[in-house]
């Protein structure tokens, strides 16, 4: 049961002020209709894809919240959740993420079956995603899998066909991506993971957490290379990814001695690597 005067704790449950999550999932999901309609998108299924991305991050954080409820009150950076600061009963939130996932079905069920039966893996990775921290020290790269799955069903939606292997180049690429930039944002927290027994990648990296950032960093462009190669991508999309290596220089400059805030600026920087690759492939099919 939802209550009127908690609607700004649930805007607050879903992260609505913070959408940074919802552009990491927008901007590859945009990649690959683009790349897969080879620059022509049906405005429909920009509709529902770009709608389903903030539905289904706010379901997200919703399901993370709810994992989460007895963590983040010793977690100084999420201490003040609605959830963990009890704003909001545990009910309330259950019934945030079941309109959310509601809204999330409808929509996809103006899709192909294809797309319907990835969107099912996809809904199972977003909620089981938060509690994957407790088992091992690779919840930045389950993560990737559930933010990459977008990919996939956009080209289903595209073709009404399996994935090609350019499909799967970019949802790895993506996959690499996410779990080095989620790895930036797990150093925020790394002191506090370590106190309370919650498992990352920044604590599994250690010392070397720049390194392995750095080479998931170049592996992505690695992966983003061949995918432009197989699409014959033209010269905007090799400038686009020549700026995102300087980004990914800018990032690791910031996190040189590792301080908590800088390290949450470059991951917020990835914003804009998103949007600069997408605005490369937009211009190589709109311009040539």
């Amino acid at each position: 049961m939802l209550v009127l005067t908690n609607l700004h704790h649930y805007g607050r449950l879903i992260r609505i002020e913070r959408p940074i999550g919802s552009y990491l999932v927008l901007w590859p999901t945009l990649w690959a209709l683009w790349i897969a309609s080879e620059g022509l998108p049906d405005i429909k299924l920009l509709i529902i894809f770009v709608l389903g991305v903030f539905i289904m991050r706010s379901a997200g954080c919703a399901i993370n919240d709810i994992a989460d409820r007895n963590i983040d009150a010793h977690v100084e950076r999420t201490r003040d959740r609605p959830l963990a600061a009890g704003n909001i009963t545990l009910r309330e939130a259950l019934t945030v993420f079941g309109l959310l996932i509601a809204v999330a079905l409808v929509l996809v069920l103006q899709l192909n079956w294809l797309t319907i039966l990835f969107s099912i893996a996809s809904v199972l990775l977003t909620a089981s995603y938060p509690f994957m921290k407790r088992y091992h020290h690779l919840p930045q790269a389950y993560l990737g899998v559930a933010f990459s799955s977008a990919i996939l069903m956009a080209f289903t939606a595209v073709t009404n066909q399996l994935p090609p292997l350019g499909a799967w180049l970019l949802f790895a690429a993506n996959l690499l991506w996410t779990t080095g930039y989620d790895t930036l944002y797990g150093m925020c927290d790394r002191e506090d993971d370590l106190k309370i027994g919650v498992k990352s990648t920044a604590i599994l990296f250690g010392d070397y957490d720049r390194l392995w950032v750095g080479i998931l960093q170049i592996s992505t462009l690695v992966l983003l290379s061949i995918v432009g190669k197989l699409n014959a991508l033209g010269i905007w999309f090799w400038l686009s990814l020549l700026l995102a290596a300087s980004l990914f220089v800018y990032q690791q400059y910031l996190i040189r001695d590792r301080d908590r805030l800088l390290s949450l600026k470059a991951f917020l920087n990835n914003n804009w690597v998103g949007m600069i690759i997408f605005i490369g492939i937009f211009l190589n099919y709109t311009i040539g």
